[in-house]
């Protein structure tokens, strides 16, 4: 391909805005939307979070084929509408195949998922918004770029509702990614077992690690110590993002910290809180698949950093317009001509 093609290929492919459009659009979004329209002790199957990828693919490709078009060089004839098309499916598969590999590998949530169906259903969808597009791409002119004010607004709200968004995502994908986890106990600390802030008795069966899980509404920041055998007071480590909605109708749960012991014995547990009246238990380490079982155990700046991710994107885009817009007005023979 020569360089005028390169050039349009670049003006084609989504900019900042629109990949932060999609990474919202595929990711929190069917998310969010399982957790507030169904049951907390539902989880959400990996099959209904990709049709919300399937649902934005014509719209992808059909902003791609338009930009394509306005930008391709000929646009009325076969070769062109040929090019916009192949354009916009290419792209759009590349989107696809990417939140196909979040949904298998980042965050692997229940179910399966017909992934050459769902390969089949893209193809299709992805190729008929790139005829769409390259239709619109036609009738409609060129559109200015977006202005440095509004590029650094849009990007600075982006920014923010990914920083707010990025702690909710990796918890409802750590909780949606948990093989099935029904909640026995080997004890603990609460007002059924010992009173909060006294110490509770936990049996555990062998040296492993284990799990604190703050039983309902109890604080997810607590300062819990574990004394036994081979153990001085150890203090437990706190999950980061705690996932929750373990359990049953009767009590949820949630994993808040976690331990290990050198060997099974009787052990005694001290948690401390806001709240005196709160319950924890000990049990299991919950079996979370995927990449997203590890962010959980992430600092915080860590996973606000991800999320800011697209919003910085933007700006740092506008920035770089502004500088090369600059730097043609500058340009030798650009200036204003002087008088004799």
């Amino acid at each position: 391909m020569d360089a005028a093609t390169w050039r349009a290929l670049g003006r084609a492919f989504p900019g900042p805005v629109g990949l932060a459009a999609w990474v919202a659009v595929t990711l929190p979004a069917p998310l969010v939307f399982f957790e507030v329209t169904h049951r907390w002790e539902e989880r959400q199957n990996v099959s209904t979070a990709l049709w919300w990828t399937l649902g934005a693919l014509p719209v992808l490709a059909a902003v791609v084929a338009a930009r394509w078009t306005r930008y391709g060089g000929q646009r009325r004839s076969i070769p062109a509408f040929l090019g916009a098309v192949a354009v916009g499916t290419l792209i759009g598969a590349v989107f696809l195949g990417a939140s196909m590999a979040v949904y298998r590998w980042g965050i692997p949530l229940q179910g399966t998922a017909e992934w050459w169906g769902v390969l089949a259903s893209g193809a299709l969808l992805v190729t008929a918004g790139a005829v769409i597009g390259h239709v619109i791409g036609l009738g409609s002119p060129r559109r200015g770029r977006l202005s440095d004010r509004h590029g650094h607004l849009i990007g600075g709200i982006v920014t923010v509702v990914g920083v707010l968004l990025a702690p909710v995502t990796v918890q409802l994908g750590a909780e949606d990614s948990t093989s099935r986890y029904d909640v026995t106990g080997y004890g603990g600390v609460g007002p059924y077992a010992a009173a909060a802030r006294e110490s509770g008795v936990v049996n555990l069966p062998a040296a492993s690690r284990y799990a604190i899980l703050a039983v309902g509404p109890a604080p997810q920041e607590p300062d819990c110590r574990v004394t036994g055998v081979g153990l001085a007071g150890r203090s437990a480590e706190l999950v980061t993002i705690a996932p929750g909605d373990y359990g049953t109708d009767a009590v949820s749960y949630a994993w808040v910290a976690s331990f290990s012991v050198p060997g099974p014995g009787t052990y005694a547990l001290t948690c401390r809180s806001s709240d005196e009246q709160a319950s924890y238990v000990v049990w299991e380490t919950p079996d979370i698949r995927g990449a997203v079982g590890g962010l959980v155990h992430w600092p915080s700046v860590a996973i606000w950093s991800l999320g800011a991710v697209p919003g910085l994107l933007v700006i740092a885009n506008t920035a770089t317009r502004r500088r090369a817009s600059r730097q043609e007005g500058t340009a030798p023979g650009q200036g204003r001509p002087q008088g004799s």
